[in-house]
């Protein structure tokens, strides 16, 4: 089936998330947390290699909006329930509609980590991606030397299927690197 025909939510809940798709307007926020967590981004991101402004930001999210619209890449936002604060980003990338496979990305506002809000929304991304995606494989992939990163599919029961050694180039210093792949079989 074509993937511009399935019907999917754009938004879901986890007990303190909400999470949804990208909307235009949403450059703003997105682009104030990029700002507040540059330091801790920049080791692992290749998007904070370089200064960003505002309104390449929304650039960004418009295009992520017609992305997830098409069914090409499905970024996803996370929002503090409670407040309507955005702490995160992250989606289902890297889709083979016809397994179906998915690889999770994320990254969080500094301001927020440590509260245990990436892992929750991790959970309900695999969640979603099992229940309303009918995924069959879903992977995470990180460099070895990110722990916190690391921690999360580890925390949520993915298995590490390997490290691919000297497979791509850090972000930050263009140095080669390890990558760990994780995966979920449904």
């Amino acid at each position: 089936m074509n993937p511009l025909l399935y019907d999917f939510p754009e938004e879901f809940e986890t007990e303190r998330l909400i999470i949804r798709m990208p909307r235009p307007g949403d450059g703003k926020v997105v682009y104030d947390s990029i700002k507040a967590s540059i330091t801790e981004l920049k080791p692992w991101m290749p998007f904070a290699q370089k200064e960003q402004s505002e309104t390449d930001v929304e650039i960004n999210i418009r295009e992520s909006y017609i992305n997830f619209l098409k069914r090409d890449d499905l970024r996803l936002l996370v929002f503090l329930k409670e407040t309507g604060e955005f702490i995160a980003s992250s989606g289902l990338h890297r889709i083979n509609w016809s397994i179906p496979k998915f690889e999770i990305g994320y990254w969080i506002d500094t301001r927020h980590s440590g509260k245990g809000y990436m892992t929750e929304a991790v959970q309900g991304i695999t969640d979603f991606a099992v229940n309303e995606l009918k995924a069959r494989r879903i992977e995470i992939r990180c460099e070895s030397t990110n722990i916190k990163s690391r921690a999360i599919p580890e925390r949520l029961g993915f298995v590490l299927e390997g490290i691919l050694r000297n497979e791509g180039l850090s972000a930050e210093t263009n140095e080669l690197r390890d990558t760990c792949v994780y995966a979920k079989i449904i």
